[in-house]
């Protein structure tokens, strides 16, 4: 992320992500019981951060939404594993060997995916300075704008509310999203979740946390929708149409 683009990093803190790592068992162990193993592991679970994590040691409820065995030669096992944001993938490891009574830790780890973001559409630094240095002499920006692509790209898997041109410099100041400022909501937005901010041309506003459900949304009259957390657009993009009794945050 470059320049003011930063500020959608939260996008990609919450987006869920995807890892082929290897794991190393410290015993030898049927191949039905490290199948069992990836199973079990599967679907909610408690996860204590390791101890060299930078976040408080507390239980943690977190999603892996597959957990594959893709090869096994001897103690060492080739994984994939989808997985929410937060989730330590060396600890689900740990935690594996001690369900199977061996004991295990992770050898190598490797990301493919980052939200919408794959290892396949990804970039090295020598692409990008190399389009850079083309754009740079020659004024030619169409090997640059098939790198860098706009700071909507990084929302596609987060949930979205659409709100009307009205509403967006007040949450651009750093303003709550009322609902009467909402023009639609996707569906599945609970309390709580964290959502993203588009304009009617899908344009992002800002990123919140859902005070509403999606159904809330649709029937309120009145009240904040959504608690604005990070504003990325700039103020006065759209015309300021400000209305009093709205609690203005710093972004």
């Amino acid at each position: 992320m470059l320049g003011e683009g930063t500020k959608a990093a939260p996008a990609l803190m919450h987006s869920g992500k995807e890892y082929v790592g290897l794991m190393e068992l410290h015993g030898d162990v049927p191949d039905e019981e490290i199948l069992k193993a990836f199973e079990f592991f599967t679907g909610d679970i408690y996860q204590v951060p390791p101890v060299r994590a930078a976040v408080a040691r507390r239980p943690r409820v977190r999603t892996v939404y597959f957990n594959e065995l893709i090869e096994r030669s001897g103690r060492m096992a080739l994984f994939r594993v989808g997985c929410s944001g937060g989730t330590y993938v060396r600890k689900l490891c740990h935690d594996m060997g001690e369900y199977l009574g061996v004991g295990a830790h992770m050898e190598e780890l490797r990301r493919v995916r980052a939200g919408p973001f794959t290892e396949e559409k990804s970039h090295t630094l020598l692409d990008l300075y190399e389009a850079w240095a083309d754009y740079r002499e020659s004024g030619n920006a169409d090997k640059l704008l098939q790198i860098i692509e706009p700071v909507e790209a990084c929302v596609g898997l987060l949930p979205k509310l659409f709100i009307l041109d009205t509403a967006v410099d007040a949450v651009c100041h750093g303003a709550d999203l009322m609902a009467v400022g909402v023009s639609r909501v996707e569906t599945g937005i609970r309390r709580g979740d964290f959502v993203a901010v588009m304009t009617l041309k899908n344009e992002l506003v800002a990123f919140g946390t859902a005070l509403m459900s999606s159904e809330e949304i649709l029937e309120a009259t009145e009240g904040a929708a959504v608690d604005t957390v990070r504003v990325v657009m700039p103020r006065d993009t759209y015309p300021s149409v400000w209305r009093g009794g709205l609690r203005r945050k710093t972004s």
